[in-house]
């Protein structure tokens, strides 16, 4: 996979979007998947944490392509998985797709998702803290429980749509 720039709007006209499961992912995009999220997580935060925490199995994939690249990617949880709401989380863009609009894509793509999935309801995330402003920009409102998630400032946000919030 190569890491080429991506100009503002390309990322986003060319997408590819596939939700699947694990078990029906091809090997290859799991590693790509597995790669993102060590690039974005891992290398670029600085941040040592067991990435692979046993929970892809449970969740449903959001990946979004430009040929076999992959630029974005989250995963969603059903209701009682990780919150006792629907949930997304390791949402990530590849650096050199960033500040194309991509990543609002991708959180209105996830959202899609979720409700596609299991149907329309409230959806909380652990956000870091420094993106509440993104994620406010989608509907996510602050719960006010701030924590602290392998040494990043994280907070609950979640997005209500069933309160007409703002769907981003």
């Amino acid at each position: 996979m190569g890491q080429g720039s991506v100009n503002r709007g390309e990322a986003v006209a060319v997408m590819q979007w596939d939700c699947m499961r694990l078990a029906d992912m091809p090997a290859a995009m799991v590693y790509a998947m597995a790669q993102l999220r060590s690039e974005v997580f891992v290398v670029e935060q600085v941040c040592v944490f067991l990435d692979l925490d046993g929970s892809d199995d449970q969740a449903l994939h959001v990946l979004g392509r430009r040929g076999d690249q992959l630029l974005a990617y989250a995963r969603c949880f059903g209701p009682g998985v990780k919150f006792v709401e629907a949930s997304i989380g390791r949402i990530a863009t590849r650096l050199s797709a960033r500040s194309t609009g991509l990543g609002h894509a991708l959180v209105k793509r996830a959202k899609e998702a979720v409700a596609e999935q299991w149907g329309t309801q409230p959806v909380r995330i652990g956000a870091q803290a420094r993106l509440r402003a993104f994620y406010e920009q989608h509907g996510f409102v602050d719960m006010h429980r701030p924590y602290m998630e392998d040494g990043i400032d994280h907070l609950e946000m979640v997005w209500d749509p069933l309160k007409n919030q703002p769907t981003g």
